[in-house]
């Protein structure tokens, strides 16, 4: 398998860079890089090193609403982007995770039972037969086993190293959109065939993760990690919990319980993004309808931290997710908090067998 480099920067929407807003700057960068595929998203609720809410329940928050930027292509094009989006990130956290392209091949894989996340990037309006090409790929998906999965729209990206933004009087065909699924290698390899017979060729890549908790079951805590590798380098842990918007915990949406309940125990920060098609297994995909009153939507919330910070915090997650949700976590191997003239972390990759 090839392997990839994924970069990912968490922001505020209104982040500004030389004058124009941050997001606008790094995608003309990833433009000019001609980098493979990449894709802006807007968050609902979030908070930061300094502990400033974000969210979109109220007016005066939602005017600057989270912004997660991502980024895939080859090891050697990524490494040197992120020194590039590093210069000119005034504030925000800055991510680089390995991850590799799925093979092909149809040999055995010692590692097929491994549990992955799958991303695969598609185009906002593609379709299969008539349907949402992620709705299509979402049964697929669910007809396979994975234990989950989440479309996310994007409103900025580039594909095939060219961008696509979203405009508000056209069509939007080719904007990117994102769809995360999580299952083990095996099922990936076995999607990746059916999705390109489906859709053509398409960008799809996997990492490794542990899934901790599904419906209600907790499998393991996210494993114990040393706070560096063997060369000195920071190691970080990512846990994303993925929930339905309208699961509660003492009534409140279980993401927004979560981000405040975080914010309030002084983790390190936390972003949760929206989606539009999904499901946690054993329900069927669902999302977003027109005869639908209220909205039934997955929401994937994104917690990274050093790997004792993971392990406080877990607790919280735990409890939340008590009845609902299922709970991933893994290692990230670079991450950069960036405070102005104040920086924590870096963009070098460590390793460490976890």
């Amino acid at each position: 398998m090839t392997e990839i480099l994924k970069l990912t920067g968490y922001l505020a929407e209104r982040e500004r860079y030389r004058g124009r807003f941050l997001t606008d700057a790094m995608l003309e960068l990833f433009a000019r890089r001609e980098v493979a595929t990449s894709i802006v998203l807007r968050g609902i609720a979030s908070f930061g090193p300094r502990n400033v809410a974000r969210t979109d329940e109220l007016l005066s928050m939602s005017e600057d609403l989270p912004a997660v930027v991502v980024a895939a292509d080859t090891a050697e094009r990524i490494a040197g982007l992120a020194e590039e989006v590093a210069a000119i990130i005034g504030r925000g956290l800055l991510t680089v995770e390995r991850a590799r392209l799925i093979d092909q091949s149809g040999l055995p894989d010692p590692h097929d039972d491994e549990a992955v996340r799958m991303t695969l990037f598609l185009g906002r309006r593609q379709r299969v037969g008539g349907a949402p090409a992620h709705v299509a790929a979402t049964a697929v998906l669910h007809r396979l086993g994975f234990a989950g999965a989440i479309g996310c729209l994007g409103v900025d990206g580039t594909v095939g190293g060219r961008r696509r933004r979203a405009g508000f009087l056209s069509r939007n065909v080719e904007v990117p959109m994102l769809l995360l699924a999580v299952g083990t290698r095996r099922q990936a390899r076995a999607a990746a065939a059916e999705l390109r017979d489906l859709l053509g060729e398409v960008f799809l890549t996997v990492e490794r993760l542990q899934i901790c908790k599904h419906n209600s079951v907790l499998h393991a805590r996210p494993h114990p990690l040393p706070a560096t590798d063997a060369a000195g380098l920071p190691l970080f842990q990512k846990v994303t919990v993925f929930t339905d918007e309208d699961a509660r915990h003492d009534g409140q949406p279980i993401h927004r319980a979560l981000v405040a309940r975080l914010r309030e125990s002084h983790a390190a920060g936390a972003t949760a993004v929206r989606g539009v098609w999904g499901f946690t297994a054993p329900d069927a995909p669902h999302g977003d309808r027109m005869s639908r009153l209220s909205r039934r939507v997955p929401v994937a919330t994104v917690l990274i931290d050093t790997p004792a910070g993971i392990a406080a915090s877990f607790g919280i997650v735990d409890e939340l997710t008590a009845e609902h949700g299922l709970v991933t976590s893994e290692l990230v191997p670079a991450a950069l908090s960036i405070d102005g003239a104040h920086r924590h972390g870096g963009i070098r990759l460590a390793r460490h067998d976890c």
